[in-house]
């Protein structure tokens, strides 16, 4: 196994991913906002660890296997730690759909490196990553500035408009949610219809 570094950043996103489990453990503005800083850095990892394997030629076949699955990893803590929080009404389903890609996709590499072969992140994949990446961005941020703002007790705001800002911030997360989830599944029936010769399963 060779750990160079782009598969050190690889390792290291698995490791944020815990990291930022723990933080998500509480409900605290703080803690949401070093939950966020932890999944910022980790997203720069998943961009940084593909530039400099190509750049430096040293991509390798535990790479290719490791990348994707730190991707995985990161995406579903967060998918599920989000899911608790009350003003993103994600729906279970939704979370389901993704795992279930995740764990096709998985699979889906499992057999093809049982018959020899590797098949690595591809442009459906990344793209998806993308997706789920910005919702949490977008979102977990929305979320702990809204916790910032009850807590430092600025009283000034209406209750009337409080509601209308959690009713439309719901609203805004679920149609994104089942647009990523969908598109989630959409790109994992890719990979498996690309790649269906690697699995000899003819």
């Amino acid at each position: 196994m060779n750990l160079n570094l782009p598969n050190q950043l690889s390792i290291a996103r698995c490791i944020l991913a815990i990291v930022f489990v723990l933080f998500m453990s509480f409900t605290h503005w703080i803690s949401f906002m070093l939950a966020y800083l932890v999944f910022t850095f980790a997203a720069i990892t998943d961009y940084w660890d593909g530039k400099i394997a190509r750049r430096t030629k040293s991509v390798t076949k535990f790479g290719q296997l490791i990348d994707p699955i730190a991707d995985k990893v990161l995406m579903v803590a967060a998918f599920v730690m989000m899911m608790k929080l009350e003003e993103l009404k994600i729906p279970g389903w939704c979370v389901v759909l993704i795992f279930a890609r995740e764990f096709l996709i998985t699979g889906v590499r499992t057999i093809a490196a049982v018959e020899g072969s590797i098949i690595p992140a591809d442009p459906w994949g990344k793209f998806k990553t993308v997706l789920q990446m910005s919702y949490v961005f977008t979102f977990l941020l929305i979320v702990t500035l809204r916790r910032f703002y009850l807590d430092m007790s600025l009283r000034w705001y209406s209750r009337d408009i409080l509601e209308s800002f959690d009713y439309w911030i719901g609203f805004a997360s679920l149609v994104s949610i089942i647009l990523v989830s969908t598109y989630t599944i959409y790109s994992g029936l890719e990979i498996v219809w690309k790649n269906w010769a690697k699995m000899k399963m003819d």
